[in-house]
């Protein structure tokens, strides 16, 4: 037996290496003889920069650059020769703030600009940026605050991973859309509403871009629209682009099943997540889904999944079964009952 395991990492919980290797130690316990690849995953948000470098080998690095509320923090990002691999939650993520400071209307990308000069410092020419997880709002603002930022990344490539379309101004924009998951109040959300059309309107001014209704404008609290305009940015499907980097389509062929997995499944997932990225790559492969918790059932399963397998019981509070001994033991279990059972 030839076994794929490529899952998204656990969201606060275990990583996607970590998902992968916990899987395989479960298997090969109880199959030695099985060969079991691990193929850790991301789709442009967390675990983005980890899984691209471990499949093709480049370095991790830091830089000390501006949290969302200007605060230093170290953010990491991957250099593979030319190609710099960029998730803008490291600096302006929702994850540095405590829930009480999450506010949209001040919350900056400043630190996104200073991890992108600091990639050029090191002779990145092109990049790979993983839109998701901001806390932020601001259309790029900050980022495009850096001094010497635009000359500096003058004649750079850019390409963004990102799984939606939201544009940057209107119903569907990033200000009515995520700026409510940030924290924004609905009188903030018209602020912030009349801010993006403003800076949209500023953006064709200056770059003739018209960014106001483009797919993915709208992404990372308008910076997608921001990378389209000052650096012509185009968006591409994450899961997409990482699978062909990874060389998913070369290391697939006489695999008798396909393992993947996030932390929750549902419709979501259907649009452009890991596991639905892999199961419409899979080559007529059998595809399993292992996910912490899993709802709309009957539509993942019309998708196409082989076998839906939920690892965290029912039973179990997200605080106990996102433990990292609770989540271990269950994760085993669960892999176990997807394959051999």
């Amino acid at each position: 037996m030839k076994i794929v395991l490529a899952p998204d990492s656990f969201k606060g919980c275990l990583s996607a290496a970590e998902v992968a290797a916990i899987m395989a130690s479960a298997l090969r316990e109880l199959h030695p003889e099985w060969k079991i690849v691990e193929l850790p995953l991301a789709d442009g948000g967390e675990g983005t920069v980890d899984a691209v470098m471990s499949a093709l080998g480049g370095k991790l690095l830091q830089a000390a650059v501006s949290d969302p509320l200007g605060r230093q923090v170290t953010a990491r990002y991957g250099l593979c020769g030319e190609l710099a691999v960029v998730e803008v939650a490291e600096a302006c993520g929702l994850r540095h703030l405590a829930p009480e400071e999450r506010n949209p209307l001040v919350a900056t990308t400043h630190g996104v600009g200073e991890l992108l000069l600091a990639a050029r410092s090191q002779g990145a020419s092109r990049f790979l940026i993983g839109l998701g997880g901001t806390a932020t709002c601001d259309g790029g603002v900050g980022m495009m605050g850096v001094p010497g930022l635009k000359e500096a990344l003058e004649g750079c490539r850019f390409e963004l991973l990102c799984d939606v379309d939201n544009p940057f101004v209107g119903p569907r924009g990033a200000a009515r859309i995520f700026a409510p998951q940030k924290g924004a109040s609905p009188a903030d959300v018209e602020i912030l509403e009349e801010r993006m059309a403003s800076l949209a309107q500023t953006m064709l001014d200056e770059t003739g871009k018209d960014v106001s209704n483009m797919p993915g404008a709208g992404a990372a609290g308008g910076l997608g629209g921001a990378f389209m305009a000052y650096f012509n940015a185009a968006s591409v499907s994450g899961i997409e682009r990482i699978l062909s980097l990874v060389g998913f389509d070369s290391i697939v062929p006489g695999a008798d099943l396909i393992v993947t997995g996030e932390g929750k499944s549902d419709l979501q997932t259907l649009s452009g997540k890991v596991p639905f990225g892999v199961l419409k790559r899979a080559h007529n492969i059998p595809v399993t889904l292992v996910s912490g918790r899993i709802e709309d059932v009957e539509a993942l399963r019309e998708a196409g999944f082989l076998k839906i397998v939920e690892v965290s019981p029912r039973s179990l509070s997200l605080e106990k079964a996102t433990t990292r001994p609770v989540a271990e033991a269950n994760l085993r279990r669960a892999v176990v009952e997807a394959v051999c059972d």
